[in-house]
């Protein structure tokens, strides 16, 4: 047997410990609250939006934030607001995009630690403690996703959407992946992993497409809105996702 000593097993909070936490998650309830309120009152007038994603972390001398840039003020002349993350980056080329052109552009930003303040070509600002708060936003009222090159938080909004898609919990809108080199590799393990061991359908990867050309993912939008299947145009009064 080991002599190396016990680790001591936490014991059950105290009654007083348990109220003092309850108290501090009730008022919570209430911050979370004010964010969705607010970010209905601010978004459920503006439609049709198209919501981008994309790393931080490009400065504006690399392609994809000059790629972003042509893509945001192509879907801001032909009606579409843009949304984006709000930060640097490719959410800056997203907003500075969209700003040049004839529609609005809207930042959801988020409160984070070691982040860089929102960008400065947004029409409509809102700011987000709570990162779900500010997912759903993305979605609501989103009547397409275009998710350009990107970390971890562009995974997350990709593979939110795609499981709200995939399960019914959202109507299928555009899923476009911009940047085809980029996300070979991933695509690659979806169809040689993920498909061939049964966890995703192989119907499932329909549900996104690629495309390289910004002129390519407006005419994408507008041709999957003009398709009779889907029974409704981009300023459609219903919300993609429904709470």
């Amino acid at each position: 047997m080991s002599d190396s000593p016990k680790r001591p097993v936490p014991g059950p909070r105290s009654e007083q410990a348990v109220e003092a936490m309850l108290n501090r998650d009730g008022w919570k309830i209430f911050k979370i609250m004010a964010e969705f309120v607010d970010g209905f009152q601010k978004l459920a007038a503006v439609r049709p939006s198209v919501s981008i994603f994309g790393s931080a972390r490009f400065a504006p001398e690399h392609p994809y934030y000059a790629l972003t840039e042509d893509l945001s003020r192509r879907l801001s002349d032909a009606g579409f607001a843009v949304v984006s993350g709000g930060g640097p980056g490719i959410m800056e080329a997203a907003n500075k995009g969209a700003k040049a052109g004839k529609s609005e552009s809207i930042g959801l930003n988020i409160e984070l630690p070691h982040e860089q303040g929102g960008n400065g070509y947004q029409d409509i600002s809102l700011t987000f403690r709570y990162f779900f708060a500010r997912k759903v936003m993305f979605v609501k009222y989103a009547s397409a996703y275009v998710v350009m090159p990107g970390g971890f938080g562009t995974l997350d909004e990709f593979a939110e959407i795609l499981t709200l898609v995939q399960t019914g919990k959202s109507r299928k809108i555009p899923i476009i992946l911009m940047g085809g080199e980029f996300w070979s590799g991933l695509i690659s393990w979806f169809e040689n992993t993920m498909v061939s061991q049964g966890t995703i359908s192989p119907e499932d990867m329909d549900l996104f497409r690629v495309v390289e050309d910004p002129a390519e993912v407006v005419e994408a939008i507008l041709d999957f809105y003009d398709n009779e299947e889907h029974n409704m145009t981009p300023d459609s009064s219903q919300s993609t996702l429904e709470i």
